[in-house]
């Protein structure tokens, strides 16, 4: 499905952006388009897009919020469904995405209000408190919305390396621009980002590893449990 949002005429935008013409024939330019259910922008951001697809997590949650507020079902039930019905809407095309800071705290936040509603609050010294952070991410065994777009990251990292070089995708990916850096500090790669995560699974020789399906699922299954401060 392909959808466009017109940005003609858009109060405080200075951006003048003309038509194309291709062939006598005039196409529209556009600030962002949503293109199988991803937002694209002329900026190359995701921010609009995680803020959409937490949006829209919400929207499941609520839809939804008898059968996680009931007593009749266990909480274990209620994560795997939170796992299987929730997350994937809010990660959808996450092995995509560049990880900052700010998304990966938008991110954790959404899952950490949702988890709360989910599993309640705990008794203690003759008191009901809400769960702390750490005792959320013991109960979903560290398997956060973070490790799980890391993971789906490498994933993908791994499927893209085994192509062939003449595979369209792959050539897409070793593709250089021929032009100079803008001014300023170089924004963050996607590959870059990934092999980030690399180096804090600490896993040694990954250009052979990433050769290697099975051995990458592995590292894959290690990567949704990495216990680390967020």
């Amino acid at each position: 499905m392909y959808t466009k949002q017109n940005i003609w005429n858009v109060p405080g935008d200075k951006t003048n952006l003309k038509a194309i013409i291709i062939r006598n024939k005039e196409i529209e330019q556009v600030r962002s388009f949503k293109y199988l259910g991803s937002t694209v922008n002329t900026d190359n951001k995701i921010e609009e897009e995680i803020k959409e697809r937490i949006a829209l997590g919400n929207k499941v949650f609520f839809a939804n919020k008898k059968i996680f507020q009931s007593k009749l079902i266990s909480k274990n039930t209620k994560l795997k469904l939170y796992f299987s019905v929730i997350r994937p809407v809010v990660t959808y095309a996450c092995e995509t995405w560049i990880l900052k800071e700010t998304i990966t705290n938008r991110l954790i936040v959404f899952e950490r209000k949702i988890s709360r509603k989910i599993l309640g609050p705990t008794y203690e010294n003759w008191s009901w408190r809400i769960k702390t952070n750490e005792e959320l991410d013991k109960l979903i065994k560290h398997e956060n919305v973070i490790n799980f777009a890391r993971a789906q990251r490498l994933g993908l990292y791994g499927h893209i390396e085994r192509m062939q070089d003449t595979r369209m995708v792959k050539a897409i990916h070793a593709w250089k621009p021929i032009s100079k850096r803008p001014m300023g500090r170089p924004k963050i790669h996607w590959e870059d980002d990934v092999k980030k995560d690399t180096q804090k699974l600490k896993v040694p020789n990954w250009e052979t590893l990433v050769q290697e399906r099975k051995r990458l699922k592995e590292v894959d299954g290690k990567a949704k449990t990495l216990h680390q401060e967020l």
